[in-house]
C-alpha cells in the first residue's frame, strides 16, 4: 500500500517540476514563508469558489483562502466586476482618486474606533505604522506584546510566532531594536500591571485581539476589557491587530463583538477583497503627527512620514469596497460562522471515534486542529474550553504528525492553513463542510496505519 509521502508525490508530478525550478530562483523555493511544505508545495492553476484546481488537475477544497483575505472565495462576481471595471479605468493614477474615499468611508463605517483611516499596502506596513504613530504620540520607545502574536515580519515586531524565550534573538534584527520590545505570557492582566509600571517607556501594548496567531491560543473571557483599562490607567495606547480578525469576527472585527474600543487599529487582508491593501484607523488627535503643517522653511521634521507607492491604489480600493459593502450586514460572516460550527464538532467527533488524542476548536469562522496530544475539546460549539486546561496553553501538534495531516488532508482534496488548521469562507457549503469532515477522518486512518498516530 502506498503511503501518505508516496501519495503526495505521486499525485502531484508537475508541482515537483516546478518546485525543481523554483530552487534556482527563491530562497528554499518558495515566496511566502507559510507556503514551504516538503518534500515540495503545491501549485495551484486557477481557484472558484471555495476549491482551486492545482496544476495536476486535482480538485481540492480550500482553507487556505488567501490566507485569510477571501470571505467571499475565490474569483467571487462581485469582486470580479469591480477589478475588471478599475482596470479599464486606470491600476495607478500617482494621483487622488473618488474611490478611496469610499473605501475608507466603509471602514469608518464599520469600525468602532475608526475616526480617521490611512491606507498601507499590507498587514505588516500597518503594525509598522501603528508602532511609529505610538511612539511618536507618547514620545515613549518600547512596546508591550505577547508570546505567540504574531505582528508582520518588521523589526519592531521580530516576525516569529514563538515566545521571546524561545527565540531571544531574531537573525537581522539588532539588538538594539530587541531591547525596545518586551514581550510578556497573554492573559495575565497583573503581569500587565506590573510591566506597565515598572517601566515606564512603553508607548503601546499590541495584540491579536483572537488571542496568539489568529486564537491558535486563545484569550480568557474580559482580557481585553481589562487590558483596555490597564493601559490607559498607564497613559499607554492600545493597538489592536485586526489583519486577521477585522471584518471577520463580525463587519466591525473583534472590537466590535467583544465591546472593546482601542486607540489604534491594525487592518488588512478582508479589507482589500483579496487585492494587496492594509490601513491603520485611529483617533484623530492620533493622526495629527501625519498632517502637514508647513511653516516658511518647509521644516517637516516634526511629523511622521508615509509615502508608500501603492497606498490606496485604484485597483485595490475597487476591490476593497466591493467587499465591505458586500459584508457589511453580517450575514456573510454568519453563514461562514455557522459552517465553522458544523465542521468543528465533526472532526472532534471524528477523533473521537478512531481513539485519537487531541482536539479541534476555533472561533468565529477560523479552526485550529491538535493532533496526538491530550487537548480538551469544546464542549458546546466551537471555543476552547479554558478552564478545562486551568488556563494552561493548548498543546502543540509534532512536526511530523502536522507534516503528515497536511499531505494527507491534501491527498484527500483539502487544503488547510499551515500545517493545522483554516479559515472558512462565506462560500463554503454544508456540502464542501461534509466532503472536509470525509478527508480529514480518512486521513486520520491512513495515518494511523502508517504508525504516524
Amino acid at each position: 500500500m502506498t503511503n501518505i509521502l508516496g501519495s503526495y508525490s505521486s499525485l502531484h508530478p508537475r508541482s515537483v517540476q516546478l518546485y525543481q525550478q523554483a530552487l534556482q530562483m527563491f530562497p528554499s523555493g518558495v515566496t511566502h514563508d507559510v507556503r514551504f511544505l516538503p518534500p515540495f508545495p503545491l501549485y495551484i492553476e486557477r481557484a472558484q469558489g471555495c476549491r482551486k484546481w492545482d496544476v495536476d488537475g486535482n480538485e481540492i477544497v480550500d482553507y487556505v483562502m488567501g490566507h485569510g483575505a477571501l470571505m467571499l472565495g475565490h474569483s467571487h462576481p462581485l469582486l470580479v466586476q469591480a477589478v475588471n471595471s478599475q482596470i479599464a479605468k486606470g491600476t495607478h493614477y500617482g494621483a487622488c482618486h473618488e474611490l478611496e474615499l469610499t473605501w475608507a468611508n466603509w471602514v469608518q463605517r464599520l469600525m468602532p474606533s475608526a475616526e480617521k483611516v490611512r491606507f498601507t499596502n499590507s498587514g505588516t506596513e500597518a503594525t509598522l505604522m501603528a508602532i511609529r504613530l505610538a511612539r511618536a504620540y507618547t514620545g515613549r520607545d518600547k512596546i508591550l506584546k505577547f508570546d505567540y502574536h504574531f505582528h508582520g515580519w518588521h523589526d519592531n515586531v521580530m516576525g516569529a510566532r514563538y515566545a521571546e524565550s524561545d527565540v531571544p534573538r531574531v537573525s537581522g534584527v539588532p539588538m538594539g531594536t530587541l531591547e525596545n520590545q518586551v514581550t510578556i505570557p497573554q492573559n495575565d492582566v497583573a503581569l500587565v500591571e506590573r510591566t506597565l509600571a515598572e517601566n515606564r517607556d512603553i508607548a503601546a501594548v499590541i495584540i491579536e485581539p483572537s488571542g496568539g496567531s489568529w486564537g491558535t491560543l486563545p484569550l480568557v473571557e474580559g482580557f481585553l476589557a481589562q487590558l483596555g483599562e490597564a493601559t490607559e490607567r498607564h497613559g499607554v495606547l492600545l493597538i489592536f491587530d485586526e489583519v486577521v480578525t477585522g471584518f471577520r469576527l463580525s463587519p466591525g472585527g473583534a472590537q466590535e463583538l467583544y465591546g472593546v474600543q482601542p486607540d489604534l487599529t491594525c487592518l488588512a487582508k478582508i479589507l482589500a477583497g483579496g487585492l494587496p491593501g492594509g490601513a491603520v484607523a485611529t483617533k484623530r488627535d492620533i493622526f495629527a503627527l501625519m498632517e502637514f503643517t508647513l511653516d516658511m522653511e518647509w521644516n517637516l521634521c516634526r511629523r511622521v512620514f508615509h509615502p508608500g507607492t501603492f497606498n490606496a491604489n485604484p485597483l485595490s480600493a475597487a476591490a476593497g469596497t466591493a467587499m465591505l459593502s458586500h459584508i457589511a450586514d453580517g450575514r456573510p460572516q454568519a453563514h461562514a460562522d455557522a459552517m465553522t460550527q458544523r465542521l468543528v464538532p465533526a472532526m472532534n467527533k471524528a477523533l473521537e471515534g478512531r481513539g485519537i488524542p487531541g482536539c479541534v476548536y476555533g472561533l468565529s469562522s477560523m479552526f485550529h486542529i491538535v493532533l496526538g496530544e491530550d487537548c480538551p475539546r469544546p464542549r458546546d460549539g466551537v471555543e476552547w474550553p479554558w478552564d478545562a486546561a486551568n488556563g494552561a496553553s493548548p498543546p502543540r501538534t509534532k512536526l511530523d504528525i502536522a507534516l503528515a495531516l497536511k499531505r494527507g488532508c491534501l491527498n484527500n482534496g483539502v487544503d488547510l492553513m499551515g500545517f493545522s488548521g483554516g479559515l472558512v469562507s462565506a462560500v463554503h457549503q454544508p456540502a464542501d463542510i461534509d466532503f472536509t469532515v470525509e478527508a480529514f477522518d480518512r486521513t486520520l486512518g491512513q495515518m494511523q496505519e502508517e504508525g504516524i498516530l
